[in-house]
């Protein structure tokens, strides 16, 4: 007859075939969501060291803590992207030799040991206690520290990562006059820390967790709560959370799974390298996305005008940026409509050019041996190389490409016949026009649209882009972002948002947010405020 186990015993032998159940689960690859820690450190060791076999930054080291009655631990990292300096000389001193006078022996007053580490060891601001392998693998890889004591079924996660990141200087992307020089750089934290140094108030909010199956990427939704609507935060939210992907490397793939029509040309959220433009976006009401390692941050919702403003306009008279403003969407009329606009006229349309003007072109174009069409692809391409080569070439060398490259090939093609003066004049006017719109990714569908548009132009003339038009208004008057119209608040019509818009009117003049994206807490300024001389002065007088 066998001796009955103990329950010590009982234990120990439900952990071995745990342990072996554990291993062929790791081995078939399933899923270890819900698999606890062992109150062993040999097991738990085991298991660490078969899941991250052929891992050579995978790093333990062993020690025992206190002095009379020793108990063993072990700290497992991850080599690299933790301070290994912080290691050896915070971490291990304070448990390997301030343990000893501590008298660890004595756990009278704490129910067990990892209780009087955490309480009169471990200095650290942030510790996390956790029991199960799938957050102590997720802290792992994200830059903790975890600490195993033999005998406890839960660890102790120190946080201090480590890792180079550049300095805080000016956006190349969003260069201004007259502004801050601040940018995002690719640490979440410190960007974080940038727009709450200009927000600085209990209202702003940051929600926080990670996507990505194999990234683990931090992710940050940030808001000013009782101006941001409620509804719109939720949307947010709901959509984010649903993404389910193996990497996110950069905002723009959260973007892509995100926005209202993926099938659009034209973006429906904008991203900003600037803190001061986040900031005035969060105080209009908008939401805001951080991800971590990259310096662009997307802000939502975001509408037609939106794309055409820069930040710069509120940092001068509203004189001047009006003006500019007025000059960037006659800019992306150029640069959707000009080659069109050239072609359909000298196709089909000669009797609306004057008659000097006409001459001038038919003799420019006497030796060209393509049609109007043929011509202004030949350019258009032409400069879309050159473009393209100038983005990807290093900085000391594209700039040159894009300029002698622009004038050779120009030049070559005029001499060698191919194309006329007056199709090299607007191509590069339409190149221009394409550079004063502020946002990139609404440039780039600008120069895809207009393709289409030529098209429509060399087919059916002035009827063709009249058409192309129509389609380009249905479509922006039916697009959405987030709930409200694309093209608000030209249309329905806002009177309070068109203060900003293609105009921009004085700052004491805009009393409100924008109404079609706030409702409640809308008053931005304080009403009759316009500035004028005192009282005292005139009297003076």
């Amino acid at each position: 007859m066998k001796k009955p186990l103990t329950i010590e015993e009982k234990k120990r032998r439900d952990e071995e075939e745990a342990l072996e159940r554990l291993e062929e689960k790791y081995i078939n690859d399933i899923d270890i969501n819900n698999l606890k820690v062992y109150s062993s450190l040999e097991k738990n060791l085991v298991y660490l060291e078969a899941l991250f076999n052929k891992a050579s930054d995978f790093n333990t080291r062993n020690f025992k803590l206190g002095d009379e009655k020793e108990v063993k631990a072990t700290l497992v990292y991850v080599q690299g992207i933790v301070n290994k300096g912080f290691i050896n000389d915070t971490i291990l001193r304070e448990l390997m030799i301030i343990s000893r006078d501590q008298d660890i022996k004595s756990l009278e007053r704490y129910s067990n040991l990892i209780d009087l580490i955490e309480d009169k060891l471990l200095t650290m601001g942030t510790i996390k206690r956790r029991d199960r392998f799938s957050t102590i693998i997720d802290d792992m890889l994200c830059g903790h520290v975890v600490l195993f004591i033999d005998g406890y079924d839960e660890v102790i996660s120190i946080p201090i990562p480590t890792r180079e990141v550049r300095n805080v200087a000016e956006p190349e992307t969003e260069s201004v006059v007259r502004g801050p020089r601040e940018g995002f750089v690719e640490s979440i934290d410190i960007n974080l820390s940038l727009v709450r140094g200009r927000i600085k108030t209990t209202d702003l909010k940051f929600e926080s967790f990670r996507l990505g199956r194999v990234s683990k990427t931090d992710i940050t939704i940030a808001y000013i709560e009782g101006i941001a609507p409620q509804d719109l935060i939720d949307e947010v939210m709901n959509r984010v959370k649903r993404i389910d992907v193996d990497m996110v490397n950069e905002s723009s793939i959260i973007e892509q799974l995100v926005e209202d029509d993926p099938f659009s040309p034209f973006p429906q959220i904008s991203n900003t390298e600037r803190p001061d433009g986040v900031a005035s976006s969060l105080n209009e009401g908008r939401v805001c996305i951080f991800v971590d390692g990259t310096p662009f941050v997307l802000v939502m919702p975001s509408v037609f005008v939106h794309f055409l403003q820069a930040t710069e306009d509120y940092y001068q008279r509203f004189f001047f940026s009006s003006f500019v403003r007025i000059l960037r969407f006659t800019a992306f009329l150029v640069a959707l409509l000009g080659p069109s606009v050239y072609i359909a006229i000298t196709t089909f349309h000669q009797e609306m050019i004057p008659t000097k003007l006409l001459l001038s072109i038919v003799a420019s174009r006497a030796g060209v041996p393509f049609p109007a069409l043929v011509e202004a692809l030949i350019m258009e391409i032409a400069f879309e190389f050159l473009r393209e080569a100038g983005i990807r070439l290093p900085k000391t060398v594209g700039q040159a490409v894009s300029i002698v490259g622009a004038l050779v090939v120009g030049e070559a093609a005029v001499q060698a016949g191919l194309v006329s003066q007056a199709m090299v004049i607007v191509v590069a006017l339409t190149g221009i026009a394409s550079f004063m719109i502020p946002a990139y990714n609404f440039a780039l569908g600008v120069r895809l649209i207009r393709f289409g548009v030529m098209f429509l132009a060399a087919s059916w003339g002035m009827f063709g882009i009249t058409f192309a038009i129509l389609a380009l208004l249905i479509h922006l008057c039916s697009l959405r972002t987030f709930g409200i119209p694309y093209l608000s608040p030209i249309t329905p019509v806002d009177w309070e948002g068109l203060k900003d818009s293609f105009v921009k009117v004085p700052e004491w003049f805009k009393n409100s947010r924008p109404p079609y994206l706030v409702k409640d807490d809308n008053q931005r300024i304080r009403s009759n405020i316009k500035p004028s001389p005192a009282k005292g002065d005139d009297e003076d007088e």
